[in-house]
């Protein structure tokens, strides 16, 4: 902690929330929290400060100006333009934006896969669309790490549910190179029953793409998967499952999700009995671009 602050002993320092907190208390006036720290905050709960689900990150930190903080385990400062208006208080804490803390987690990876499972999960937490990322970044064309960012721009979704749903579908494209599949689309019988949201769908060939993470382990989550492949099949579509481990394995990851398209029927749309057209009865989600008007954040991430 700084100096003059203390922490009662029943206070968990392995919760995520309780590591940034204690960092943050030590920026000067012209810092603040950012990358996955500040998207935490903000309530994107993929933004967990692990890398590979047990190493702890470090908090980022970012200061401008003349200020200075001594280094200290548990965090990572840099110091970079930070404008007056790209930090704001966050429920007591001074974090950057969700724009400038997503464009700083994007570039911190250095990998464009990093970048794309970093703006899904933003977009999945509904605090920022694609269009409005890219409104932005177009406003920084001199910035360490705009070229990565850029080219995550063109491969991210707004419709992803999860990192692992996000890292199969860029094995899918960048490494089967396979046409995009849609994301979670719900898929319906001719008569309007709902199949299914498939995690990963190609319409063309008929696929079904789904990761079983270790949730789906559970014996009624596996009982329910089963049920739902069988209804997918039922319709004359493919199925493709990879589980934890397989993305590890790219090559492996590839073959099975290359075997199963060609494994597809490519049902000409006419004889299909399946369909993506949505009956009377279904209320879709609200998008998130109508979303972000709606609560007045897209206003706000216009501005900042």
């Amino acid at each position: 902690m700084a100096h003059g602050w203390y922490l009662p002993t029943e206070v968990d320092p392995e919760v995520v929330e309780q590591r940034i907190l204690e960092q943050s208390v030590r920026l000067p006036d012209c810092g603040a929290v950012t990358a996955w720290a500040a998207l935490r905050w903000r309530g994107a709960a993929f933004f967990d400060g692990l890398r590979d689900g047990s190493e702890q990150l470090p908090v980022p930190l970012v200061i401008s100006g003349a200020a200075n903080i001594r280094s200290q385990p548990g965090s990572a400062v840099t110091r970079e333009q930070l404008a007056p208006s790209e930090r704001e208080m966050v429920a007591g804490m001074p974090c950057t934006t969700t724009q400038r803390a997503l464009f700083d987690e994007m570039r911190r990876g250095l990998s464009l896969r990093h970048a794309v499972v970093s703006l899904d999960m933003a977009a999945a937490a509904r605090l920022i669309s694609v269009g409005l990322m890219s409104e932005y970044v177009a406003q920084r064309p001199a910035w360490t790490g705009v070229p990565l960012v850029r080219r995550a721009l063109l491969l991210a979704s707004e419709d992803s549910r999860s990192p692992q749903e996000t890292r199969m579908r860029l094995v899918w494209t960048l490494d089967a190179d396979l046409p995009a599949p849609l994301c979670n689309q719900p898929v319906f019988s001719l008569d309007g029953q709902l199949l299914g949201y498939p995690d990963l769908f190609d319409p063309v060939a008929g696929l079904v793409g789904e990761y079983d993470g270790a949730d789906h382990l559970e014996r009624d989550r596996r009982r329910s998967d089963a049920e739902r492949e069988a209804r997918f099949r039922d319709h004359g579509l493919e199925y493709v499952n990879l589980v934890r481990g397989d993305l590890g394995d790219r090559t492996r990851a590839v073959r099975r999700i290359c075997s199963a398209r060609a494994r597809a029927r490519f049902t000409r749309a006419e004889d299909r009995r399946w369909t993506l057209t949505m009956p009377s009865w279904f209320r879709p989600e609200e998008p998130l671009a109508c979303y972000l008007v709606r609560t007045g954040a897209a206003r706000h991430l216009t501005h900042t």
